[in-house]
């Protein structure tokens, strides 16, 4: 019998293929590791700098430059940033499978650089925008070239951007093993990247937007993200590169195609290749490596594929329930984005007599938070942990999930909380609290989105077979469109069905435009209620998801038989 039989299939093909700038094998001892990464967080902080700086203060300038209405310039923020989360599918797809990290970024880096550069132009000089209104506050809106530059120049941005988030943040994972236990400590570093990108973006880049005009604005952004191609190709030399793998989606197609094909083949337990070990979840998927009877003619890949694109596709579609359950709490992010900043209008902005803080500002309090807490948490929490449970990052991406999803229940907790408070306040004692009251509930979804949010991506890295890293890396950004499109979806219903079942019998929860006649506190504990709901979803998804085995271990020959052929050639290799 062939002891070889029992050969671990390697989700990361670690040095073996790992190249250098000219195509060369990587030296472990000058190529990847922290050094490299650095350059790639530098990348990272810098472009969530500028295009936070762009697409938080974008709807000032369509209505004050460009001269669009508020509904119209509205929708064009919202398709902007969607955009971005979903080209990041894209990108992930064009670096497994074609282009690699380095090459996306360094395309991709390049068109958004543009796209900023084409933006600050026109926002610069007056031919390329419509003129100021008159004295009679009469305005021209946008049209013809001017329309067409605009649109030309953010969705270059929205495209660049796109692609590079999931490539940048996969090549910064490329540099390190997957056995290293630096890898947990590079994931925490990226977000304490974006976190350092957003606070700067939020405070000094937006008020350089708003005191100096939006082409200053602009053109400090086109200069920061130029900061971060630089800060990119610094590292050229240093970088530990993968090559691209074959696209995984035909291959994963076939297996679809082929257990199809085949459901009526019987897959009993002695079907899991020689030696090979199989999950007993997704099953039905294994159909499509089991071999014809007495066919000894090659079949087609599309009605017999090896275990390894079985493995993919089991992987595939272990992942959704997972990814799914991060929906609702970036529903809550995108409470925060807008009913919050609301509430804030509502309330006393002073700090001193002569100086307010912006509402839209609060959303900097987390930032200011988690550049403190997350090197905290690297630096004390991970090794204490990791002493405890042996796993290097000190509690497991699906553990780290599961305690975001659960404190951010207490996010909207605290948030109604307030809320009821700060109504109470304004309706029955004439009184105006200060913005600071609703603090807690921004500070509480900083926290959980540090476990949230690196948890997820740390997972989807982690987890993925070659072909599939920067691609379900790239899934996590598709979560905050489904999340800010379901939010969008809620309150419209809520709306509806308030507004003839409940409320005060004029409309529904969130109908007027008048904050202290609405019921946004309701709304704030039906978003607590669906969170705990959702973290109880999870633990039932994620335990599902733990419990099965090893997907990693594959057979020789690659392929399942069916049992009669099996036994067969049990026979005959005399294997028992």
């Amino acid at each position: 019998m062939d002891n070889n039989n029992n050969i671990p299939f390697p989700k990361d093909d670690e040095n073996s293929t790992a190249v250098d700038w000219r195509g060369r094998p990587s030296n472990s001892k000058y190529h990847g590791g922290a050094r490299a990464a650095a350059f790639v967080l530098g990348l990272q902080a810098f472009e969530i700098m500028a295009i936070a700086a762009v697409g938080n203060n974008l709807i000032t300038y369509l209505i004050n430059d460009m001269h669009f209405s508020l509904p119209h310039s509205a929708n064009i923020v919202t398709n902007f940033v969607g955009t971005i989360f979903l080209v990041a599918l894209l990108g992930g797809f064009l670096s497994d499978s074609f282009l690699g990290t380095f090459s996306t970024v360094l395309i991709f880096a390049l068109i958004e650089l543009s796209g900023f550069i084409l933006l600050s132009a026109q926002a610069h000089f007056p031919k390329l925008k419509p003129p100021p209104c008159d004295k009679n506050s009469v305005c021209t809106e946008a049209t013809g070239l001017n329309t067409l530059i605009f649109y030309i120049a953010i969705y270059m941005v929205a495209l660049g951007s796109g692609c590079v988030k999931p490539s940048m943040i996969s090549h910064g994972a490329n540099q390190f093993t997957l056995q290293s236990n630096k890898l947990s400590t590079y994931f925490n570093a990226t977000y304490f990247a974006f976190s350092l990108g957003e606070l700067i973006a939020l405070t000094v880049l937006i008020w350089v937007q708003t005191h100096s005009g939006m082409d200053a604005g602009f053109a400090v952004s086109a200069a920061v993200m130029a900061m971060a191609f630089m800060s990119f190709i610094s590292g050229t030399l240093y970088y530990r590169n993968k090559s691209p793998q074959p696209t995984v989606f035909r291959p994963i197609l076939q297996v679809f195609v082929a257990a199809i094909l085949k459901r009526k083949k019987n897959c009993s337990s002695t079907q899991q290749g020689i030696g090979g070990q199989h999950s007993k979840k997704l099953r039905f998927l294994e159909k499509a490596c089991i071999q014809e009877e007495g066919n000894n003619t090659k079949e087609s890949h599309w009605r017999l594929c090896s275990v390894e694109q079985v493995e993919q596709a089991k992987i595939l579609l272990s992942v959704i329930p997972i990814f799914a359950c991060t929906i609702i709490f970036n529903t809550v992010l995108a409470q925060l984005q807008t009913f919050s900043v609301q509430q804030g209008s509502a309330m006393d902005t002073n700090i001193t007599e002569s100086f307010r803080i912006p509402p839209a500002s609060l959303q900097a309090i987390p930032y200011v938070l988690l550049i403190v807490i997350v090197p905290l948490y690297d630096t004390l929490f991970v090794p204490f942990a990791r002493k405890i449970t042996g796993h290097e990052s000190g509690i497991t991406p699906l553990q780290r999930i599961g305690v975001g999803l659960f404190l951010v229940t207490f996010s909207m907790v605290s948030a109604a909380i307030m809320e009821k408070k700060r109504r109470d306040a304004a309706l029955n004692m004439n009184q105006t609290l200060s913005i600071f009251w609703i603090a807690p509930q921004f500070i509480i979804f900083g926290m959980s989105e540090m476990f949230t949010a690196v948890g997820l991506i740390e997972f989807f890295y982690t987890q993925s077979l070659n072909g599939m890293q920067t691609f379900l890396t790239s899934i996590t950004y598709c979560s905050y469109s489904f999340g800010f499109y379901l939010s969008s979806v809620l309150v419209s219903l809520v709306n509806k069905i308030t507004s003839s079942k409940g409320g005060d019998g004029v409309g529904g929860w969130l109908h007027d435009n008048n904050i202290n006649k609405d019921k946004l506190d309701l709304f704030y504990w039906l978003l607590a209620a669906l969170s705990f709901l959702n973290f109880l979803n999870y633990l039932f998804w994620s335990r599902w998801y733990s419990n099965v085995p090893s997907l990693s271990t594959i057979s020789q020959e690659g392929h399942l038989q069916s049992t009669e052929s099996r036994q067969h050639n049990d026979v005959d290799n005399n294997i028992p």
